[in-house]
């Protein structure tokens, strides 16, 4: 086989990736720290070690001569990558940067420090103690949100009015930290009332491809938690052009050469871009997919290629004004047992040209707190803009997950 490509991470939204890079003639070696990993099937080389540490990963880079890496829609893994091919000399964002973009609160100070739109917030050491917090917390306008710095799918986020409830919200973002340090920062008044989410991607420090969409969430759960993206993004021009511009400019003032990253702006107050989030990965729940479906575009490949070195693919394309409407939606339980069956009535069905499912009849589920509690995804195509927005907004009460108890009390 040709050229050899590191794969940092083989769940079972990164195999598409693997898969990918094994088509386009790359000799795969993956590492992941799971020993039942499904990516380990696919690749062509596979060693059971940890993501995250970095002088492993940069010494099984070396003994396989690797001539690129490739951390595919993996948060924690992304800084080992950066490091990994600085190290190596291969194709790569400045580690700093990465670093930056991986952590919440060296992001929300980034944008401080370069006078960027940026919401009030404070960092929580899982260290302090209640006065301590309290102090911090005192400096901020409630609502506020809570959450961990270095995770990501919205797991460990807690909406908090005053300080009742405190204890609880640390005690959740604790579950999914791993540096100990929490950010709450306050809470934004939109004048857009979905968080505009999906991938850009940057070639040569210029973001060509704005996969701009726009978030579905369950209110039953507290609506933090995604469970869909629709696109075109239902925004006026105006909104658009100023995400599309602060976006362009944190690219810019990052120093980022290339790659997909993963968006999540509120459209705040004046119709100011609030950026919560540039991950410095492709997204999760296969917004690569549906937006390669939307544009035509392989986004998948494309990582592959550019992380090897490959820019010759034109991937010049804007969600706005898009003549096709596509939209996902992550099946999630709002109670914890054992599955069923799950109902997709015949109006959804019909919209509905695939399906990925990662739970079957008999498996348990659990309520659907964060991205890796998704019992599938389905990918919609509709008419219109105007279809989808009726339909999508449904969908969280018209798809039905049954559970084993509920179905045999029937």
């Amino acid at each position: 086989m040709g050229k050899s490509i590191l794969m940092l991470g083989g769940s079972r939204q990164q195999v598409i990736a693997i898969k990918k890079a094994r088509e386009l003639g790359y000799r795969t070696v993956l590492c992941d720290y799971l020993p039942d990993n499904p990516g380990q099937f696919e690749a062509d080389v596979f060693y059971q070690e940890s993501t995250t540490d970095r002088d492993r990963i940069l010494e099984i880079a070396r003994s396989e001569e690797i001539s690129g890496v490739l951390a595919y829609s993996s948060d924690p893994a992304s800084p080992t990558a950066g490091y990994v091919a600085e190290k190596l000399n291969l194709p790569t964002n400045p580690l700093n940067s990465i670093e930056i973009m991986s952590v919440k609160h060296l992001f929300r100070a980034f944008l401080r420090e370069n006078g960027l739109p940026c919401p009030g917030a404070v960092s929580i050491n899982l260290r302090d103690d209640q006065i301590e917090i309290a102090d911090k917390l005192s400096g901020l306008r409630f609502p506020i949100v809570i959450k961990p710095t270095d995770s990501s799918g919205s797991k460990g986020v807690s909406f908090l009015d005053s300080l009742e409830g405190l204890d609880q919200a640390i005690a959740n973002a604790r579950r999914f930290s791993r540096n100990s340090i929490l950010i709450a920062e306050e809470f934004i008044n939109r004048t857009y009332p979905e968080v505009i989410g999906g991938d850009i991607f940057v070639v040569d420090g210029v973001v060509q491809f704005y996969g701009l969409m726009t978030c579905s969430r369950d209110a039953a759960l507290g609506g933090l938690v995604p469970v869909g993206k629709k696109t075109p993004p239902a925004i006026s021009d105006t909104d658009y052009d100023a995400v599309c511009t602060v976006l362009q400019e944190l690219v810019t003032k990052l120093g980022i050469r290339f790659g997909e990253l993963n968006v999540e702006v509120i459209i705040g107050e004046g119709g100011v871009p609030y950026v919560l989030e540039l991950g410095s990965r492709a997204g999760g729940n296969m917004i690569p997919v549906q937006l390669s479906d939307a544009s035509g575009i392989d986004l998948v490949a494309a990582n592959v290629s550019i992380a090897m070195g490959d820019v010759s693919t034109d991937l010049h394309w804007s969600s706005k004004g898009s003549n096709s409407a596509y939209a996902t939606y992550v099946v999630h339980a709002r109670e914890a047992g054992i599955l069923d069956r799950v109902e997709v009535p015949e109006e959804i069905a019909r919209h509905v040209y695939r399906s990925v499912w990662y739970k079957k009849t008999g498996d348990e589920v659990s309520v659907f707190d964060g991205a890796d509690k998704a019992l599938g995804i389905l990918f919609l195509s509709f008419e219109d803009g105007d279809q989808m927005a009726t339909i999508c907004s449904r969908l969280c009460d018209d798809i039905r997950v049954v559970l084993a108890a509920e179905s045999s009390g029937a």
